[in-house]
């Protein structure tokens, strides 16, 4: 009887021993850094980067790629490769907070267009502050601002998140980077939880209290969206799903 075995599976090698869970580098473990890769990468990458980024040979990783094609998770271009439209089909259902993305989304719009700040809605996972939603402003593109951008909690978004505030708004006057100021504030819940940070930065010069008062506004519409309901899905009625 064997004591353990090995295999290879999407070109990542397993083994597994008796009573035990499977040991090393699982397919799903691989396939995840190769898209976290990806994403960190920014647009395109080939099989040789990866390889480098992930610490896993280049057999390995043209194998697991050629699996994520197949599902659409990843898309190849010549002898380079994306994220593809599954993935980002997949991300766009996940909620923080129910109905909170969808919520935001024209009080987000409504704020770039009252200050010209660029705006981001942000959560707390794992210690960092997560961007959910964001709109591009005067900043650009000095400062970008995407979906799914991680920081640090020294912001002043990742301020307004820690939480409850006494103080008011948190401002940030060139702290983090020269000639970027911020305003940022909590969003609650209609229960009064706090459930993200909305953070506009403009460029440094700019009042911080009128922008204060912009984004506690937007905040509140958040907050009503919310206790409205008006941020949840409707279920996809069955006639309308395509098997």
């Amino acid at each position: 009887m064997d004591n353990g075995k090995a295999r290879r599976t999407g070109g990542v090698a397993e083994t597994a021993a008796p009573g035990h869970p499977e040991r090393g580098r699982g397919v799903l473990e691989g396939a995840f850094a190769l898209l976290d890769a990806l994403r960190r990468n920014g647009d395109e990458a080939g099989v040789t980067e990866l390889a480098l980024a992930c610490g896993v040979p280049k057999g390995s990783v043209h194998r697991l790629l050629d699996q994520l094609v197949g599902v659409g998770a990843v898309e190849r271009r010549g002898n380079r490769y994306r994220v593809g439209p599954q993935l980002y089909r997949l991300g766009q259902a996940w909620e923080p907070h129910p109905g909170l993305r969808t919520a935001a989304r024209l009080p987000l719009q409504r704020l770039r267009a009252a200050s010209g700040a660029s705006v981001v809605l942000a959560v707390l996972r794992e210690d960092m502050a997560l961007t959910v939603g964001s709109v591009p402003g005067d900043l650009e593109p000095l400062l970008p601002v995407r979906d799914g951008i991680a920081f640090h909690l020294d912001t002043a978004a990742g301020k307004a998140l820690r939480g409850p505030l006494r103080g008011g708004p948190v401002f940030d006057r060139e702290d983090v980077m020269e000639g970027v100021c911020c305003a940022s504030l909590p969003v609650r819940a209609p229960d009064g939880r706090t459930v993200a940070a909305l953070a506009a930065m403009v460029p440094a010069g700019h009042r911080l209290d009128a922008l204060a008062q912009a984004v506690a506004e937007a905040g509140a519409a958040v907050t009503r969206a919310l206790a409205r309901g008006g941020g949840q899905r409707r279920p996809v009625p069955p006639a309308a799903l395509v098997l």
